[in-house]
């Protein structure tokens, strides 16, 4: 079930909302310091975090779902929002240097078909970072609180797994939102000394992981058979690509 674009703009207009994408977007900045000359997508509801990356970059931009719905983005300057299925993106094979998805591959049922067209959108050597809820974490009990709490979560084992069939490498994984989901100002206030303790204390039970991945023909691996198999589904795939479009 998607959660609905209305909802997720209410949400980060709230103080709640407003502390989880400062703490959030602290996570993402530091895994792309600098994303200078790139092309950056977020997919999902991304805009929130999409701000940051426009400094410098070639071109950032967002593409929305049509069953979430869509709102315009960025504020005052023309829109750079694409209302688009997630199974097929308007853009170019090779296209994208930095995608970021966030509110997007927790809402899909089809999640390998997602995955294929990232893969195809993404430049060899290009890097995607998801952003889903966790399940051991206190976001992803509490439905009413924020929309962390409204569709599917995962575990890190479940979203790397997810990748490396998507034929990402999955490269490190993140975690933020230690302070519960609550509207007590009295928490809100002490979120990042929380988030500071939980860190350092409670990884696990973190609200949401941060997975970054690379796009890669052959994923690299000690193992020579696991090796073997990825080339393999590689070019399955991209011959049945190159077949679909010929």
């Amino acid at each position: 079930m998607y959660n609905d674009v209305v909802y997720l703009k209410n949400f980060y207009n709230s103080r709640l909302g407003i502390i989880s994408q400062r703490l959030i977007g602290a996570k993402l900045r530091r895994l792309w310091p600098s994303t200078t000359g790139m092309t950056v997508l977020g997919m999902g509801y991304a805009t929130p975090y999409l701000a940051p990356f426009r400094n410098g970059s070639e071109l950032a931009l967002a593409a929305m779902s049509a069953p979430q719905g869509v709102t315009h983005w960025p504020k005052k300057s023309p829109g750079l929002v694409a209302l688009s299925a997630y199974h097929e993106l308007p853009f170019p094979d090779r296209s994208i240097d930095r995608l970021l998805v966030v509110h997007g591959l927790e809402d899909t049922e089809n999640l390998p078909a997602i995955l294929r067209e990232l893969w195809r959108v993404v430049k060899d050597e290009g890097r995607i970072i998801a952003v889903v809820p966790n399940r051991r974490g206190l976001w992803a009990k509490f439905e009413k609180r924020s929309p962390f709490g409204h569709s599917r979560p995962f575990n890190s084992r479940q979203i790397w797994q997810l990748l490396q069939d998507g034929l990402f490498v999955p490269l490190r994984v993140e975690n933020a939102l230690y302070f519960p989901p609550t509207r007590l100002e009295l928490v809100i206030r002490r979120a990042c000394a929380i988030e500071k303790i939980g860190h350092c204390l409670f990884r696990a039970l973190a609200g949401v992981l941060i997975i970054e991945a690379s796009k890669q023909i052959y994923a690299g691996s000690t193992d020579k058979k696991q090796a073997v198999g990825t080339g393999q589904r590689f070019v399955k795939v991209h011959n049945s690509n190159a077949a679909s479009r010929g």
